[in-house]
């Protein structure tokens, strides 16, 4: 691939695949495709409707939206009109919707629906730029002058385009790689977001990378479920997966991801870690409810699979009486799991957030594949990689070949590349903390590389917990090990300033009941769960079991159960899920202060 531009890349695959069904998406319980005609045709009409509203190149456009075919039809849109797409999540708050709004100058939005056309027409009024709200599931328009449905605005690129006799196939020539082709706002765990500003070369030059991590990696099928609104679906389920002439399916909503991966059988799938850790409790779930018989075959199995995969990653050569068990295994358990899965998938792509070391073991050793990386929205977003056949548990692979990545003295990591973004918008302060004299882009993330190459993440830099003993702790680890128990959904591990470690935790409600159930004990609310002895007695042993592996003064010594999970509406999870501390321990003062009384 020698693309300059997302455009040229666009315009290439579409007409080298003009019958092929790129985008599908469901309706009416059938599985609809759009072929490279039909996106191509889409692309220029609305591209052309962009021009028709007086719009220029590098003005901005905001898409406010789940995923959905609609989305990525917007995003070739804009990207292809030479104009800038600036993402915003629809789980935003309205106070952070206005803010992007009017930060970005966006010019026009593109709007999911009723609800969120409802949050834009609170705000249009503050927002000085924005002229033009289209409505992409055409479910109301002409409710204000300034909205129309996506419909009406292909029609009317369609009239714009015959009237002006503009090719827009023949406008993306004057695209230079340098452009800005996506604001991308950060999820604003410190306050309100920064818009990244991401170039054509930052997006060309990471696909291109990400392209030569796997062989005859081609024509793959691509389910989308993760936001577009982040770096991570956005680079690898959007735009390289259109690279690689893939077939894109875009699930329903979160709950039908497991039955869309039955129907189309997807070859690659992008993923957090919370979709293995829910995947995984559900079939220990299942495993305990099954005969004895079942659990010793199922545990033989998955001894097996760990041995075969350890030689395997060991790259030795792998004995002839394991390799006859390994197929056995696969038959009886590997098999019928990855059946239930689609029965086709090569890999699943893990980023945003730690996976855990035993998770990932597990599904090794059932014959699936979680290839974790590791990145940011400021880096496009990849900067290391496992591959499938160079795989290292608890490291997030090595850094791509176009990377330049070291530790500073302090633990940081650092990085340089052509994927490193341009800067923030708007905002040169924000950008020069960032950059050191040398250039070196300053990650905010801890790490170690070892000798073969594996960077390992260990904290986040600004999440270092400092005992009253003066001892440095990453808490990272502590909650990735207590997040693996099935009966943990969240936690937050404390202890900054303090002279011990202690944690916030939300069980997993439903596993909780399951549990009691199975002893004979009656199912309870949230409130009654978190003060019932039993439960105290079942995650007291989880909360040891997990902390087996650390250092004494490492180790979570007290913790608090919580009735409500962390939410978005409180502040106390970003977009993506992360956990935002400080909104978290502001929230559940009293509490925190009750521990360490």
């Amino acid at each position: 691939m020698n693309y300059k531009t997302i455009p040229e890349m666009f315009f290439s695959v579409v007409n080298s695949n003009p019958d092929k069904k790129i985008l599908n998406y469901k309706f009416n319980d059938k599985w609809i495709g759009i072929n490279g005609i039909e996106l191509k045709d889409k692309v220029v009409s609305l591209a052309s409707a962009l021009y028709s509203f007086d719009l220029d190149s590098q003005d901005k456009v905001a898409i406010l939206s789940s995923t959905s075919y609609q989305w990525a039809l917007c995003d070739y849109s804009i990207v292809c009109s030479g104009m800038t797409t600036v993402t915003v999540y629809p789980t935003l708050a309205i106070d952070q919707v206005e803010f992007i709004l009017v930060n970005s100058e966006a010019k026009l939005i593109f709007v999911e629906n009723i609800e969120q056309l409802n949050k834009i027409n609170k705000i249009y009024s503050s927002c000085d730029n924005l002229k033009h709200v289209i409505v992409m599931d055409d479910s109301i328009s002409n409710e204000h002058d300034y909205v129309n449905s996506l419909s009406e605005l292909i029609e009317i690129g369609n009239k714009y385009k015959e009237k002006n006799n503009i090719s827009i196939e023949n406008k993306i020539k004057s695209i230079n790689p340098d452009d800005l082709v996506t604001l991308i706002y950060t999820s604003g765990t410190t306050g309100m977001p920064k818009g990244v500003m991401l170039s054509h070369n930052n997006l060309i030059s990471n696909i291109n990378e990400v392209s030569k991590l796997q062989k005859n990696l081609e024509k793959e099928i691509f389910l989308s479920f993760l936001p577009l609104s982040h770096v991570l679906e956005r680079m690898a389920g959007h735009f390289f997966a259109l690279s690689i002439n893939s077939k894109i399916y875009y699930a329903e909503n979160m709950e039908t991801v497991g039955e869309n991966m039955n129907e189309i059988s997807p070859t690659v799938v992008v993923c957090v870690p919370r979709f293995f850790e829910k995947m995984y409790n559900k079939i220990i779930a299942g495993l305990n409810d099954g005969s004895e018989n079942k659990k010793k075959i199922f545990n033989w199995a998955l001894k097996i699979g760990k041995d075969y995969t350890n030689i395997k990653h060991a790259k030795q050569s792998v004995p002839l009486n394991l390799k006859i068990k390994y197929k056995i295994a696969d038959m009886l358990i590997y098999g019928k799991v990855r059946s239930k899965l689609g029965g086709k998938i090569k890999f699943f792509i893990s980023g945003g957030a730690p996976l855990s070391t035993n998770i990932a073991e597990f599904f090794a050793g059932i014959g699936i594949i979680i290839l974790e990386g590791y990145g940011l929205t400021e880096t496009s977003p990849v900067l290391t990689s496992n591959t499938p056949e160079d795989i290292r548990f608890g490291c997030v692979g090595r850094k791509l070949d176009n990377v330049e990545l070291k530790i500073a003295k302090d633990g940081e990591i650092l990085a340089k590349g052509p994927n490193i973004m341009l800067g923030y918008y708007k905002d040169e302060v924000a950008t020069k903390n960032v950059f050191d004299d040398d250039g070196w882009f300053h990650t905010g993330d801890i790490g170690v590389i070892d000798n073969d190459g594996f960077l390992k993440i260990t904290d986040r830099k600004k999440s270092l917990l400092v005992t009253s003993a003066g001892k440095n702790i990453a808490p990272a680890p502590l909650e990735n090990a207590l997040n693996s128990s099935k009966y943990i959904e969240q936690c937050l591990v404390l202890g900054d300033k303090r002279n011990f470690i202690s944690a916030l935790i939300v069980p997993n409600f439903d596993m909780v009941n399951h549990h009691l159930l199975s002893i004979n004990k009656d199912k309870l609310s949230n409130d009654a769960i978190i003060d019932h002895p039993d439960v105290i007695i079942l995650i007291n042993k989880e909360v040891s079991d997990s902390m087996n592996s650390f250092s004494s003064y490492e180790t979570v010594k007290k913790y608090k159960l919580l009735s409500n999970q962390f939410s978005i509406e409180k502040g106390e999870m970003t977009p993506k899920m992360s956990i935002v501390r400080k909104k978290v321990i502001e929230n559940y003062s009293d509490i925190i202060e009750s521990i360490y009384k």
